[in-house]
């Protein structure tokens, strides 16, 4: 179970947090559970449990002595490497401060009456898919950098590949999405083994969403779309056919 510990020195933050989260974990039956929620980094640190995953929602102006909550994060990092930081902050942008501290924040909640407990909602919720992801078997999964952000995509969802007009980028193909990536379609096809099956020079189609060929129109069908098939790629299908068609 994943463990959520809460810091934040005014009462009526921590509660309204707590309840959201608290709700957010009940209704989406999360595998989670608030630990604890402190009014002091002293009370979190005693709090906080060795070997369990765990998600920190601290309050980045805390007054606390000599703690403030950069000052939290950086001693929480040295515990727990691989936990998850979370800052509530009355400001909107300190992400300079948590690369000065090597914190490596996952998000920032800005506080705003009313909005503050759904706001962590929503962070959870992001939290959540990201931990999923993370324990995803990496065989069954594609990852890309896109833009700024590094996607995993379970290789069960990816249509097909498309050659880009960019050079040297690629496209994934899903049902209700295309990704735009860095690569090349014979590198794809050695990585991704007999799973996907080269159609055409610009298509390497999912092997199992393959819905039909036109083999005299030259196109496949695939998870509804259409692609092109290339006298190579015919003799590709044929082979895993396992004949003529």
């Amino acid at each position: 179970m994943i463990q959520l510990y809460l810091c934040d020195d005014e009462e009526a933050v921590l509660h309204q947090i707590r309840t959201a989260l608290e709700w957010k974990i009940f209704v989406e039956n999360y595998d989670m559970q608030v630990a604890c929620a402190a009014a002091t980094a002293r009370e979190l640190l005693g709090a906080v449990r060795d070997g369990s995953r765990s998600v920190y929602f601290l309050d980045v102006d805390l007054k606390d002595g000599e703690w403030d909550g950069f000052k939290l994060g950086r001693e929480l990092r040295r515990r727990d490497p691989h936990g998850t930081l979370v800052y509530i902050t009355s400001y909107g942008d300190l992400a300079w401060k948590t690369f000065q501290y090597h914190l490596e924040a996952f998000d920032y909640i800005v506080k705003e009456p009313e909005q503050t407990g759904p706001s962590a909602a929503r962070c959870l919720e992001a939290v959540h898919t990201r931990l999923l992801d993370e324990r995803r078997d990496p065989a069954e999964v594609f990852s890309l950098r896109s833009g700024d952000e590094t996607r995993h995509v379970p290789l069960s969802d990816i249509l097909f590949f498309e050659t880009a007009p960019k050079a040297h980028h690629v496209f994934l193909h899903t049902a209700d999405s295309r990704l735009d990536f860095v690569g090349s379609l014979n590198e794809l096809e050695r990585e991704l083994g007999g799973r996907f099956v080269r159609v055409h020079r610009a298509y390497l189609a999912a092997w199992d969403k393959i819905q039909s060929v036109d083999w005299k129109g030259s196109k496949v069908r695939v998870g509804g779309r259409e692609c092109l098939l290339s006298r190579a790629g015919k003799s590709e299908l044929k082979k895993k056919l396992g004949g003529e068609p």
